[in-house]
């Protein structure tokens, strides 16, 4: 597979274009950034860390019937996936209060929902990615009402999975970020990453954070976290 030029770069990730028009390389770097870019620093390994586990977590939602873009790891850093038109819309599962939610409805963090709530975020830096409803992303036309059914089945049904899944590693999911996007037939799949990054993951035993938290608060230990999420995944650095 030979990598052309670069077609897009985002805050964690760069991605190309290759000989294939179906199939790009998304390469992952070690730069961590929070609050809509406000905080910027850099996590040794990150890049390595989240390919890995974002591969690891889109394999195993395969082989639960969870359509991914993922295709194949190339290296520690990058990976082949299937090219898709992302949809603009930040998929947010909660399990437990944390960030934001706690922010915004005055809930302790960690307090356990009753439900899992599911919440839309428009992806528009510019705008600092704001909260919308099902209404806003049809009168606005960002999907319609037959892909958002997909998108909603197929959150929750990656939260179910996930949920249980890491509980089997000692590691309660607090919450989680994904993305889908569209194939050129039209097909709604999971695209993006499943990673520290994008999710919330506390120790089950000590309610330790174990992601992107800890440099967003500087609690130090940053990288640790990180590498403690893939040896608990793959049982290795």
């Amino acid at each position: 597979m030979e990598k052309r030029e670069q077609l897009y770069e985002g805050k964690a990730k760069k991605v190309f274009k290759t000989d294939d028009p179906n199939l790009l390389i998304v390469s992952y770097k070690d730069d961590a950034t929070a609050f809509n870019g406000e905080k910027k620093g850099t996590i040794a390994a990150k890049g390595a860390v989240n390919n890995r586990v974002s591969n690891h977590m889109m394999s195993l939602l395969e082989k639960e019937g969870i359509k991914t873009h993922y295709v194949e790891t190339l290296n520690d850093r990058e990976t082949l996936v299937r090219s898709v038109e992302i949809i603009p819309l930040e998929v947010i599962m909660r399990n437990i209060a944390a960030g934001s939610l706690s922010k915004r409805l005055g809930l302790p963090e960690g307090t356990k929902l009753s439900v899992p709530v599911l919440e839309y975020c428009y992806k528009k830096d510019e705008l600092g990615d704001p909260m919308i409803n099902n209404y806003h992303i049809k009168a606005m036309g960002l999907a319609t009402e037959e892909e958002l059914q997909v998108i909603e089945s197929m959150a929750f049904a990656i939260n179910a999975f996930m949920t249980q899944y890491f509980k089997t590693v000692n590691i309660e999911l607090i919450d989680f970020k994904i993305e889908f996007g569209r194939t050129p037939e039209g097909e709604v799949i999971l695209a993006d990453e499943i990673s520290p990054d994008t999710c919330r993951f506390w120790d089950t035993n000590t309610n330790e954070k174990l992601d992107k938290d800890r440099f967003r608060r500087d609690l130090g230990n940053v990288e640790e976290a990180y590498q403690e999420v893939l040896k608990r995944l793959l049982g290795d650095h």
